[in-house]
């Protein structure tokens, strides 16, 4: 396995990751989605979208985008409780987005090679301060995020009171997949 076929192979856990964790919200109320946790984002809801707008503002700078910010505001309510996070109206119209964002992923990660991985990948905060990084970089911190975030949002999902709790790791994907010869 070559260092694009790892980079590839992250990614698609943290896909994996992110559609296990919409499964557990929908068995979740909108009080459970909304209750407060002294971990993350704060709340279930919040810390999913802010998720989903990483992983939209970063395949956009990878992409050539550098100043490309996540619609709406990231830090709002679920509808009925405010002005919706990120634009985005309900755990339907969040999963919506990421499927949309993970054939977007998919599509960047499949033509990526080992000569791309150093390129130089540009992203201008919203303060306008700029920052370049090498492409492998922003990746790997991709994932990072992913699943640093996912594990706080597994702790919330305890703390709210979920009667199942995802199981994330790597090679509970592998156990799911054929079995190799």
């Amino acid at each position: 396995m070559n260092a694009v076929d790892v980079v590839r192979r992250m990614h698609e856990h943290r896909m994996w990751v992110n559609q296990r964790l919409l499964a557990a919200a929908e068995n979740l109320s909108p009080e459970q989605l909304e209750q407060v946790c002294a971990i993350g984002q704060g709340t279930i809801w919040k810390s999913l979208v802010h998720m989903w707008a990483a992983e939209y503002v970063w395949l956009a700078a990878l992409q050539g985008e550098a100043s490309k910010l996540a619609p709406g505001d990231v830090a709002g309510k679920l509808p009925g409780n405010q002005e919706a996070a990120g634009g985005i109206s309900s755990l339907a119209d969040l999963q919506s987005r990421w499927t949309e964002l993970d054939t977007d992923w998919r599509s960047c990660l499949a033509g990526l090679n080992d000569a791309a991985l150093d390129d130089v990948v540009q992203k201008v905060r919203s303060n306008g301060q700029r920052f370049a990084f090498r492409r492998n970089d922003v990746l790997l911190h991709v994932c990072t995020h992913a699943h640093y975030t996912a594990a706080q949002t597994v702790n919330m999902l305890r703390q709210v009171g979920a009667s199942e709790l995802p199981d994330l790791m790597v090679i509970t994907l592998a156990r799911s997949e054929p079995p190799l010869a």
